[in-house]
């Protein structure tokens, strides 16, 4: 009964608002504790922010690729895109703020019109690390992006690209066809440049997201794999592997809904919390900026439309100290980031 009642809600979850009702609800009742009772009961809440450092920013999810768990809804016909205007807002707060971290994301957030000029005018600030969330594959996708390490290099970026595996198979089912050599060929061409290499400043790290229903396995010995088999069979160097659960919400969920798989997904969550990895959640230090300029306490919130607790909610009104004092909002998804290890947009959180 329950898979036919979540399969007739499944084209229903486009909507954002849909999709936190829905995991408001979802099979949690008497049997499993919400996300809220469960921090109750560790003594974290409410979860409050600590100092904020990293801005990161969604600046569109126009995207080349579809991937099938994507917490974004990315793809190539997806036409939000951040303004120009939203951009000189931010440099603004990174101008008269101590943040010391910008991070930008989409999408595939080298699509924007206005990508590189706002990379070149925020690496004259000089934040401490600058860091953009790439696909790898945009680098192949048309000779316009040829030069992007080169681009990269020239303002110190600090390149962190998904990779779901270091095999073929697992990594274009997750993905697409296609996606493994182009990807490997872009890894390769960051490494031309600098990227990865010990001896260099130049910073490449991976990102790991299971291509199932199930959580990471240990961080350190993926890590440790990776290297290895990317060294020997495409001569490929990076500096760290960061392991993220895979949230249900977005394309994920619908996943979860039509392999039958959300039920049991969620109790592995519920049961997997860990409250040493509440500490180091990322909504904590961290501030999420939509691509139309509003402000969430993570990209997760972001993409069910949660936006922070605080009575400025757009980038026009940002006040740190207000939202220094804000309480974080939470719901069922936030499982996702407390379950064994950990989860944030920098990996494990312990």
């Amino acid at each position: 009964m329950l898979a036919k009642s979540l399969k007739k809600r499944q084209s229903t979850l486009a909507d954002p608002r849909e999709q936190l009702k829905f995991l408001s609800n979802g099979i949690f009742g008497s049997e499993l504790p919400t996300f809220r009772e469960k921090i109750k009961e560790s003594n974290r809440l409410p979860l409050r922010p600590t100092e904020l450092e990293i801005l990161q920013i969604n600046v569109g999810y126009m995207c080349n690729q579809v991937c099938a768990h994507c917490h974004v809804d990315a793809g190539p016909d997806r036409k939000e895109i951040m303004t120009w205007e939203t951009m000189e807002m931010i440099l603004d707060i990174l101008r008269t703020t101590s943040v010391n971290t910008l991070d930008l994301t989409g999408g595939a957030p080298e699509m924007n019109p206005h990508f590189r000029k706002f990379v070149e005018e925020a690496s004259k600030i000089g934040v401490k690390d600058f860091i953009v969330r790439s696909n790898l594959t945009i680098i192949r996708a048309n000779k316009k992006y040829y030069d992007l390490p080169e681009f990269f290099k020239e303002h110190n970026v600090h390149v962190v690209s998904s990779l779901p595996f270091y095999r073929k198979e697992k990594t274009d089912k997750q993905r697409g066809n296609g996606v493994f050599d182009k990807s490997i060929k872009a890894l390769q061409m960051l490494n031309e440049v600098g990227y990865g290499k010990i001896d260099s400043h130049l910073k490449l790290d991976l990102v790991y997201n299971p291509a199932g229903a199930f959580l990471p396995g240990d961080q350190a010995g993926l890590e440790s794999e990776f290297k290895k088999q990317l060294m020997a069979d495409f001569g490929v160097e990076f500096n760290s592997l960061f392991t993220i659960t895979n949230l249900p919400i977005s394309r994920f969920l619908e996943y979860l809904i039509a392999s039958e798989n959300y039920e049991d997904y969620m109790e592995a969550l519920v049961d997997a919390y860990n409250p040493m990895a509440v500490d180091g959640v990322m909504c904590r230090n961290t501030i999420s900026v939509s691509y139309d300029g509003y402000l969430y306490d993570c990209d997760f919130n972001q993409m069910l439309e949660m936006k922070v607790a605080s009575r400025g909610k757009h980038i026009s009104e940002f006040n740190l100290e207000e939202l220094s004092k804000r309480e974080i909002c939470i719901s069922q998804h936030c499982y996702g980031c407390t379950a064994g290890a950990g989860s944030s947009c920098q990996g494990a959180t312990v």
